[in-house]
């Protein structure tokens, strides 16, 4: 009999691999010809071919997160959570061997579906994340190369700054602009695609289109990125809504590819053009009446509602409607509303560029990369900057913005800053199109200042914000307190066992440097006699976790002032790395780390550490990695261990060492 398996947990470190041992070895006790493909944080491993789908009299899926099952229609398929697969290997088969499992037709429910293996982390705030992963890169393209577009070819006109038709700069600008445009589809496609699956992806991006241009239901600006995330899940759970309907079994095959795609984006289309963008263009319409009318109402007034106005969607249609009536009063000669509006256009992406480099606990270090990016479009006057924070974290976030860009807005008007075209930023400055230069700087580092401020008392440190972006398509943010079992950064990093580790080297000066390579093949790599400890004396696992990283610090491994304590606690509060069978593996990544480094500690009576099957922490691995290392073998190291210490045999021996040179020896097994 041939049985093919898929293992995988939303970490994509431990249990993918435990469940993958322990499988192994039962179909081996068994008689069965087994093949398991893993599908861990290093991407997916031994993948079938399809002739091996063709033979195999049956699938097991032991997995608890999404794994697309489209290729597996007609052959019977067992799913089960990944802890079944860990604990119940021989019973999973011998369900398959008897004959006791459904044959997979194509609208069968996903692992999410089941209610049995639901994920850890919010499923909204996941859809949501998947689509914004996939729209940063859209964002970042269109930003920069309009950027540079302005600052290389801009010319100040009083229609405001325009790059000359023909020019090469013109044509940039355009290649900019056009990525621009998928940003709303691409953002609504994939948080549809996340609820639904594949079907759900057309759909999304049909309904994403339609936010995006107001043409279809007479607005100007559109929905913009909010009437995306709308648009988004309304087609997911439209499509999931039409996908679990039952249908004859001939219509099956053309369910996922004609019948729910057409039926999804007929139905969020008609509800966006007749339902939701009429009502949307009319309030804008009124909108900019109600503004026109302000002029000589309290001045302040008016630049408060502005600067919420501009930051409010960050070039959606709340921003557009107020840029519009600063373009219009650009032609009567008022200069001065365009001023506010100009520093209100810059301060979001400005202030979420400075929040995200500067303040290491509230962001995880792929933000503060993209945060880099962000800061250099708020130079520009592109707002759009800032939407990847904003779609991330809306309810704190937004409001952070607009304070800031009210603040901002305010010091302008009360500055009498002017501005002669119809463009924000410190560009227009720059390009001589500002008058009161001093007072718009000031305006916007008080807006940015206040926003900065602001974002950060709002958001919770990273290590205890719900992991983001497992799913598909997550590649976006790096884990924000271990080395990388929730890190979508590492989903789909090549890896193979002879990956090197950088090491980081800190200087007296507070700098770093970059030391040797280090060369893993094997744990006793990074394993010395020095780094084995027989007899751990805490009683405690905070105490067992001061004693080992005591030895790393003994052992030039670990800085003592550093944060190497924090990374390896935040980790424990995601979910205890006691992984059953009396194994613990904590792991922490730190600046603190001077060398990727792994101890071992035997604590024959046990600690607590609550692991997932109730037993007490014996066998216990510290992994230790610096924060900057630019591979990763530290995934590896796990994926070894993992694989490893489901030996019962191997486990025992551990256990029964009498002698740091004894463990060593069985160290040097782990590859």
């Amino acid at each position: 009999m041939k049985i093919l398996a898929i293992t995988s947990c939303p970490n994509g470190i431990a249990h993918t691999y435990m469940a993958a041992e322990n499988l192994q070895k039962a179909g081996a006790k068994l008689g069965v010809e087994l093949k398991i493909e893993t599908q861990g944080s290093i991407g997916v491993e031994n993948q079938f071919t399809e002739q091996e789908i063709r033979e195999a009299d049956g699938i097991i899926i032991a997995a608890d997160k999404t794994v697309v099952k489209d290729r597996f229609v007609g052959k019977k398929l067992l799913v089960v959570g990944v802890q079944d697969g860990i604990r119940h290997p021989e019973e999973l088969i011998q369900r398959m061997m008897k004959g006791d499992v459904p044959v997979y037709q194509a609208q069968s429910k996903s692992v999410e579906d089941t209610g049995e293996n639901k994920p850890k982390q919010n499923p909204i705030y996941r859809h949501l994340m998947n689509g914004v992963s996939y729209m940063v890169p859209f964002i970042v393209i269109g930003g920069l190369l309009i950027a540079i577009a302005l600052t290389m070819g801009g010319v100040k006109t009083p229609g405001g700054l325009v790059i000359p038709e023909g020019s090469i700069w013109k044509t940039i600008e355009s290649i900019g602009s056009a990525a621009f445009t998928f940003m709303v589809p691409i953002l609504a496609g994939f948080i549809a695609m996340s609820i639904a699956d594949r079907p759900g992806l057309a759909p999304g991006m049909v309904g994403g289109f339609i936010a995006a241009n107001g043409s279809f239901y007479g607005s100007e600006a559109g929905a913009g990125f909010i009437g995306g995330i709308i648009a988004g899940f309304l087609a997911g759970y439209v499509a999931l809504a039409i996908k679990r309907i039952k249908v004859p079994r001939s219509l099956q095959p053309i369910m996922p590819i004609i019948v729910i795609p057409v039926l999804a984006s007929l139905v969020v289309g008609l509800i966006f053009v007749f339902v939701i963008g009429a009502p949307v263009a009319d309030l804008f319409e009124a909108l900019t009446v109600w503004l026109a009318g302000m002029q000589g109402t309290s001045s302040i007034l008016l630049a408060l509602i502005l600067g919420a106005m501009i930051s409010f969607d960050m070039g959606g249609p709340v921003n557009k409607v107020a840029f519009l009536f600063g373009s219009a009063m650009i032609g009567e000669g008022n200069y001065v509303i365009m001023g506010q509006i100009a520093v209100a256009i810059c301060v979001p992406p400005i202030a979420m560029g400075l929040a995200a480099m500067i303040n290491k606990k509230k962001f995880t270090p792929a933000e503060r990369e993209a945060g880099k990016a962000t800061f250099t479009m708020g130079l520009f006057g592109i707002t759009e900057g800032a939407i990847p924070f904003a779609a991330q974290d809306p309810l704190r976030v937004i409001p952070s913005i607009m304070v800031g860009s009210m603040a901002g807005s305010v010091v302008a008007m009360l500055g009498n800053v002017g501005d002669s075209v119809a463009h924000g930023g410190p560009i227009v400055a720059v390009l001589g199109a500002v008058d009161n230069v001093l007072m718009f700087f000031l305006a916007v580092m008080v807006g940015s200042a206040v926003s900065v401020i602001m974002v950060s008392l709002l958001k919770k440190n990273v290590a205890a914000v719900t992991p983001a972006f497992v799913g598909a398509g997550a590649e976006a943010i790096e884990d924000p307190a271990g080395v990388g079992e929730a890190s979508a950064v590492d989903a789909d990093a090549p890896m193979d066992a002879g990956l090197t580790e950088e090491a980081s080297t800190v200087i007296n000066n507070g700098t770093t440097a970059e030391a040797p390579a280090i060369h893993i093949e094997k744990l006793t790599d990074i394993v010395t006699l020095d780094l084995i400890n027989l007899n751990l004396v805490g009683t405690t696992q905070d105490a067992v976790i001061d004693e080992m990283i005591g030895v790393l610090e003994r052992n030039g491994a670990v800085r003592a002032d550093g944060d190497f304590k924090q990374a390896i606690l935040a980790r424990e509060q995601e979910s205890s790395t006691g992984i059953g069978m009396n194994i613990a593996i904590p792991h922490g990544k730190s600046d603190a780390v001077l060398k990727p480094s792994v101890v071992f500690g035997i604590k024959q009576d046990g600690v607590d550490w609550k692991s997932l099957d109730g037993s007490e922490a014996k066998l216990i691995f510290m992994i230790a990695v610096p924060r900057i290392s630019k591979q990763n073998a530290h995934l590896k190291v796990l994926q070894m261990l993992s694989r490893k210490l489901m030996d019962d045999d191997f486990r025992e021996a551990l256990l029964a060492v009498t002698t740091k040179e004894e463990a060593y020896q069985l160290l040097d097994q782990v590859h």
